[in-house]
């Protein structure tokens, strides 16, 4: 048990968390992690992680300028140069819909990047301004007017002015908060799988979209990619379950020949929920990254939007401490609500239309898609405002 008062207590040490600890602590400010999983260091010749990200340069932005990005192993960084999206078979990258970075006038539009290089990226710079309690569940919440308490099995009690949760989606924190949230299950999953690939590297991610749902290709370093596939749930179940050899066969029949032939490294799956927050606050706990929004990861915005919502956070807080402020400040937390709240929902909203228009085999629909896809795709000015939206670099 521990009697410190910590300026921030952050339940949740996984990406989003662990970024907004770096940041708060680089500002001399004293902050708890409170985390169930220790990161574990990543080792050199260990092989690429299922889970990876889309990170688009806002985020790589935010994540330079808490010194992570630099500490990246370059060896784990795979930059994609364009975002291509297609109806049926696509034999060429400049089918359907392609954003480029060429087009923006950048030299990248963003990297995959595995959730662990990450995370544990963010832990080694751990300072002394930051005290890891971990592991440890969070099992109670008393709020206070100074300051509020979190209670663990393996800690005890823990205080903090401001209490973040970045504990995920089904966050502890929010509920002891008595914060509620809306959502729902969509009647699809997804199944990830990492491969090697026939093909060398290539430096274009591409979405294919089909009734059944999307197809989409992630590059990875070397002859590498992390595919994904939706479907219906009980497709998707019986997929991950198949031998590496059947499961490699069946994607070499479904998605696009442009693929070629893949071998399976490893295979997982999760069903596809949305979830909202009804408020980004309650007393001095405010919520952050997938335990305000989870969204269809249909575009890969998920952990950038949680990105900029650490930023965001960030600068707020770092303005109220200026001011001489509460940390916890109702006026404050309000402008980060009003703000991300919005951004949030409007991005849930898009995917969510997205989604729908493109899984559908209403012919007037099917029609509606293709003329979109061409319309988009000639659509100059609108094109590129478009595409700098998707690499984040507006918004």
């Amino acid at each position: 048990m521990t009697t410190k008062l910590f300026d921030i207590l952050i339940v949740g040490g996984g990406m989003v968390g662990a970024s907004l600890a770096l940041r708060f602590s680089q500002a001399g400010l004293q902050v708890a992690v409170i985390e169930k999983t220790p990161a574990a260091p990543l080792l050199e010749q260990q092989p690429i992680d299922l889970r990876v990200s889309a990170i688009n340069r806002r985020s790589e932005q935010w994540l330079s300028d808490i010194g992570v990005w630099q500490h990246l192993p370059a060896q784990r960084l795979c930059a994609y140069r364009a975002l291509q999206a297609f109806e049926g078979e696509s034999q060429h990258h400049n089918d359907g819909l392609v954003f480029t970075a060429s087009e923006l006038k950048q030299p990248y539009l963003g990297h995959i990047v595995e959730n662990n290089s990450l995370q544990a990226a963010m832990w080694q710079q751990f300072n002394e301004f930051i005290t890891v309690f971990s592991p440890a569940t969070v099992t109670a919440l008393l709020q206070g007017e100074d300051y509020s308490t979190v209670s663990s099995k393996e800690f005890g009690d823990i205080r903090g002015r401001l209490l973040i949760a970045a504990d995920g989606a089904q966050s502890q924190l929010r509920a002891l908060s008595g914060i509620g949230n809306n959502g729902w299950q969509y009647q699809q999953a997804c199944l990830v799988a990492t491969v090697d690939t026939e093909y060398p590297q290539q430096d274009i991610t591409w979405q294919q979209f089909t009734e059944q749902g999307p197809r989409a290709f992630l590059p990875l370093p070397g002859a590498q990619a992390s595919l994904v596939w939706y479907d219906n749930v009980a497709k998707v179940k019986a997929l991950a379950q198949l031998p590496a050899e059947a499961l490699a066969a069946e994607i070499t029949k479904t998605f696009p020949a442009k693929l070629g032939k893949v071998k399976i490294q490893q295979q997982g799956w999760f069903p596809l929920t949305r979830m909202h927050a009804n408020r980004y606050w309650a007393g001095r706990v405010v919520l952050v990254g997938d335990a305000a929004h989870s969204i269809n990861p249909l575009a890969g915005q998920g952990v950038n939007l949680g990105f900029a919502d650490a930023a965001l956070l960030a600068e707020l807080v770092l303005q109220a401490l200026a001011a001489g402020e509460d940390l916890a400040n109702a006026t404050m937390l309000n402008r980060y609500q009003q703000q991300r709240k919005k951004d949030n929902l409007l991005m849930m909203s898009a995917m969510d239309g997205f989604y729908q228009l493109f899984s559908s085999s209403w012919p007037v629909l099917r029609l509606a898609r293709k003329l979109g896809l061409t319309a988009a795709a000639n659509a100059g000015p609108l094109k590129a405002l478009v595409g700098a939206y998707a690499a984040g670099l507006k918004g």
